[in-house]
């Protein structure tokens, strides 16, 4: 189920990259399936920035997202294609407190029907995006996080067997809206965002570690 609208020709002349995109609240990971697009904050990261069409996203839903951090467990719940190049917005986005001034179209190739999909914290050691897994929350304080080949095909052979389309896996997914109440704070990005300041990094790292084992 893996790969853009169209097929890669219209990548050709540019290599695509993979990232792991890093999404930190309901309200943001319910916009990213309805819309197909990404929204990022001023001043995010370079690699932000250098997206392209062609490039792959495995959508990354953190341990604090649903809010309940000693039930859930960071889960890749989703496969995307960026399908246009990061441009300013013509008008800010605001989600759950937050202003977001760039974004890009994607195409979401599929998604796992809630609460499903590929526990990160097991993988961590076998992946080359985190060098030091004893510490793999901390690569996790970005919106994006490169991948390796090797990386793409060990997520990719793990996530494709759980893929169903997007028109039916999106309602499934709680939000604000769905659960008739006010969002409650997150210090994690809420669609994508840079890293914590410092007073939140340590809640930042709490709400994304996960016990191995």
């Amino acid at each position: 189920m893996l790969g853009g609208p169209g097929g890669t020709s219209g990548y050709a002349l540019r290599m695509s990259r993979a990232y792991l995109l890093v999404l930190g609240d309901r309200d943001g990971i319910a916009w990213v399936l309805r819309e197909q697009r990404m929204a990022f904050p001023a001043g995010s990261r370079a690699e932000v920035s250098a997206l392209a069409a062609g490039d792959e996203l495995f959508l990354y839903a953190t341990r604090g997202a649903w809010h309940n951090p000693t039930r859930d467990r960071g889960r890749i719940i989703g496969h995307a294609t960026v399908v246009g190049a990061v441009q300013l917005l013509r008008q800010p986005l605001e989600l759950a407190g937050r202003e977001f001034r760039s974004g890009c179209p994607l195409h979401i190739d599929g998604a796992v029907v809630y609460p499903g999909g590929v526990e990160l914290a097991p993988l961590v050691e076998e992946l080359d995006a985190f060098p030091k897994p004893q510490a793999w929350s901390i690569y996790l304080r970005r919106p994006l996080l490169a991948l390796s080949a090797a990386d793409t095909a060990l997520l990719s052979a793990r996530l494709n067997p759980l893929l169903t389309p997007l028109a039916r896996a999106a309602p499934t997914y709680p939000s604000r809206s769905t659960n008739g109440g006010p969002s409650e704070p997150s210090s994690a990005p809420v669609v994508g965002g840079d890293d914590p300041p410092p007073s939140q990094r340590m809640i930042a790292s709490r709400g994304n570690a996960e016990p191995r084992g």
